[in-house]
């Protein structure tokens, strides 16, 4: 009975140190992300353009979003938005989106609807340096964001 007590004190206690060590490994990780891509979480970042077709739309002045806890949320210059973040090495996807409604002069919502189906058209490639980010689409088309 002994040896049967120390068999599952020693089970449980390799068990536990595995689980600590998972935990440890994964702790490091913010916002959802895996891999090795731009730390993007946690930012206030300012959205400077979107590029659509190869037509630059330049952002409002208060076009921002932030990535946190696996959601992303801001404003298109106008409407603000609200989402579900899932980021996975130097990819992001954006999805469950919801925004408000309220209209804007035509610029901006020119500028919103750009923006809008560029962050949800799938997963985009992050790359980002010295301050910038850029959220590249699958056909091409970018949104240029800077940090706050």
């Amino acid at each position: 009975m002994k040896q049967r007590t120390r068999r599952m004190t020693l089970t449980t206690a390799v068990a536990a140190a595995l689980l600590l060590l998972l935990a440890v490994a994964c702790g490091g990780e913010r916002g959802g992300t895996v891999g090795t891509g731009p730390d993007v979480t946690g930012i206030d970042w300012t959205v400077d353009s979107v590029t659509v077709d190869g037509t630059i739309h330049r952002a409002p002045a208060h076009a921002h979003m932030k990535i946190e806890d696996g959601r992303a949320a801001g404003t298109f210059g106008c409407n603000q938005f609200s989402g579900t973040a899932q980021i996975t090495g130097d990819q992001i996807r954006l999805s469950h989106v919801r925004t408000t409604r309220m209209a804007c002069d035509n610029a901006r919502m020119t500028f919103e609807r750009a923006l809008s189906r560029t962050l949800t058209s799938g997963p985009l490639t992050m790359t980002g340096e010295g301050g910038k980010l850029t959220l590249t689409a699958t056909g091409g088309d970018r949104v240029q964001l800077s940090r706050t």
